[in-house]
């Protein structure tokens, strides 16, 4: 996958895009564009965060919201970079998730229903290296484990992860 472009956004564009967004709507039910990364080891197992803040119970692919004036592959390199401390390339697209069934609420009380790009990427440089904020721990697992505990949408994530032979899943 290319990227075309490679403008850096818009002058003044609101940042983060999302907190900027909730002070005209609220807590209200939102659509929100988001990437993940399948980031996988020389054995094929693919690499997981533990989630910091309200959802450290939680594990999931490196990934987050897409900002204002940034491509899918902008925000997914940055959201991986800051997370787990890896420089990738999304290289192809695994899958779309959007289903309604993949929304929830933050501690907070903001509503979203996400629709989540997932990429399988190449590393470029670095060791995964939690970055102790958003993410607690990383590791890779096999597909032949037990998965730690997931939100619904890393959980068809991770199944699609290891089925994957090159067509798209739509969810």
């Amino acid at each position: 996958m290319t990227e075309s472009g490679g403008g850096s956004g818009y002058a003044g564009a609101p940042l983060p895009y999302m907190r900027w967004l909730r002070a005209f709507v609220g807590a209200a039910p939102l659509l929100m564009t988001c990437v993940a990364a399948c980031i996988r080891d020389a054995q094929g197992r693919v690499l997981l965060m533990r989630r910091g803040g309200e959802a450290s119970e939680l594990w999931g692919f490196p990934g987050g919201a897409m900002e204002l004036g940034e491509s899918v592959v902008e925000a997914a390199a940055r959201e991986v970079r800051e997370e787990v401390g890896l420089e990738i390339l999304p290289e192809r697209l695994i899958g779309i998730y959007s289903s309604p069934e993949y929304a929830f609420r933050y501690a907070n009380g903001d509503a979203v229903q996400v629709v989540v790009l997932f990429f399988e990427c190449r590393v470029l440089s670095g060791t995964p290296t939690p970055d102790a904020e958003e993410a607690l721990a990383v590791r890779f697992f096999g597909a032949e484990e037990e998965p730690p505990p997931l939100r619904l949408c890393c959980q068809a994530k991770l199944r699609d992860a290891f089925a994957w032979r090159g067509e798209v899943f739509v969810r």
